[in-house]
């Protein structure tokens, strides 16, 4: 085909024949620039040899590409491009590999300009999601509800909100911005009103940034040593371990106390103190971990995944006594789990009622450790029955209470704090 000058007129006036898929019009003044004519569409194309082989490269759809920019503009048009590429093919140059470079390029920098703007929560759900798969329920719940951003209906209460997490106002920031000034602002923030979580939550943030610079996604985001600078570690709260615990001559009035409570709380709170377990894995019980018959039960623990302890007399009177709605041994009718969830409030009030100092549900834990030894019981029963990890090589390699030992002196215990509550005891 003859080249002429291409013209918006002759642009318009070009047609693609009903038994052809393409015509070309070629254009005289650029060498191998054209316009490719299909039955939809018409795209300026350039065409030229390069080392020997013909290559063909697609400028842009016509009417959106303009054939030629008003003089003087400097806005692109198919023939200014045209001219470009020749001058490239002229050198040499392939201009598919300067656009590919040009396109890697662009997208290089998008992606520097993408991870230095990774926020913390982002890079804080890649740390869950994978990190979960090796942490226990409550460990993974500690972490969903310190970053929790609140605002949501309290479950006791219709008016009250739940208030955000100590690491919630950290989800937004940019892992770039978290340098060590801002940080220590924010420990003097959260110090104010709750210290000990946060305290916590730094130390959850701490392992949380040193997996941040493991990961080739995050490396070298963070500041150097933010979290390790000595202004950062000296807001951090020291924790002080609690040592709240029964006396014995309190037993009778927390004893008398609890009969205040419903039989839920009831029935859980004295077995809390009677087994010495912890609350969540109590709150756990199911009625299929319950032997009535050899006298058992299972619990779930964070040492050995589980472990099963006597269930003495008492304790079996207060779980017979109890209604079977569902799975749960302590039920609740109001809890969306369907089990009992806090049962604090209940207890703080039992607690003022009967005049005793404030104890936490830990403290009952820490009680039967305490107290068992008022029968002189051997600390390795005890720490077996509590789920203790064992402290010694004897205890950890050659001690394996049987069933039936364990029940014998946690019957003695049982009936000890009884017999200090007023209440009648079983014979073993």
């Amino acid at each position: 085909m003859a080249r002429v000058l291409l013209t918006i007129n002759r642009i318009e006036k070009l047609t693609c024949p009903a038994n052809k898929s393409q015509v070309f019009l070629r254009d005289s003044e650029v060498p191998g620039f054209g316009i490719r004519c299909t039955q939809n569409r018409k795209t300026f194309i350039f065409e030229a040899d390069l080392h020997g082989k013909s290559i063909r490269i697609t400028i842009g759809e016509y009417p959106a590409w303009l054939l030629d920019a008003p003089k003087g503009s400097a806005e692109p048009s198919a023939r200014r491009r045209a001219r470009e590429l020749r001058g490239l093919i002229d050198q040499g140059i392939d201009p598919r590999e300067q656009d590919r470079h040009k396109k890697e390029e662009s997208e290089r920098q998008q992606a520097e300009l993408a991870k230095k703007n990774i926020s913390f929560e982002y890079a804080w759900s890649s740390y869950i999601k994978a990190n979960a798969i090796r942490w226990s329920n409550t460990h993974l719940a500690t972490h969903e509800r310190l970053t929790h951003r609140g605002g949501e209906p309290r479950v006791r209460s219709k008016v009250k909100e739940t208030i955000p997490g100590p690491l919630a106002s950290l989800l937004d920031v940019c892992l770039r911005d978290l340098t060590s000034d801002r940080l220590a602002v924010w420990l003097d923030k959260e110090n104010i009103t709750r210290p000990t979580v946060t305290a916590l939550a730094f130390r959850m943030l701490r392992a949380y940034l040193n997996w941040c610079d493991e990961q080739p996604e995050f490396a070298g985001l963070v500041p150097d040593g933010a979290h390790a600078a000595k202004k950062v570690r000296q807001r951090v709260s020291k924790s002080k371990a609690k040592d709240d615990c029964l006396q014995r001559e309190q037993l009778a009035s927390w004893f008398a106390a609890m009969q205040q409570l419903n039989p839920v709380f009831r029935a859980y709170l004295q077995t809390l103190l009677l087994t010495g377990a912890r609350r969540e894995e109590l709150a756990k019980l199911c009625w299929s971990d319950v032997d009535f018959q050899w006298n058992s039960m299972r619990l779930s623990d964070k040492v050995e995944s589980e472990r099963t302890i006597p269930l003495t007399p008492y304790v079996a009177s207060l779980l017979t006594d109890l209604p079977r709605v569902n799975e749960w041994v302590f039920s609740s009718p109001t809890a969306r789990s369907g089990r009992i969830q806090d049962p604090r409030d209940a207890h703080n009030r039992a607690l003022a009622s009967a005049g005793l100092p404030n104890l936490t549900l830990h403290g009952l834990r820490r009680s039967f450790g305490t107290l068992a030894e008022w029968v002189e019981c051997p600390a390795g029963v005890v720490a077996q029955i509590q789920g203790h990890k064992p402290s010694a090589t004897a205890e950890k390699h050659y001690r394996r209470r049987p069933l039936d030992l364990l029940r014998m002196w946690h019957i003695r215990i049982e009936n000890w704090f009884l017999e200090q509550a007023g209440l009648p005891t079983s014979t073993q």
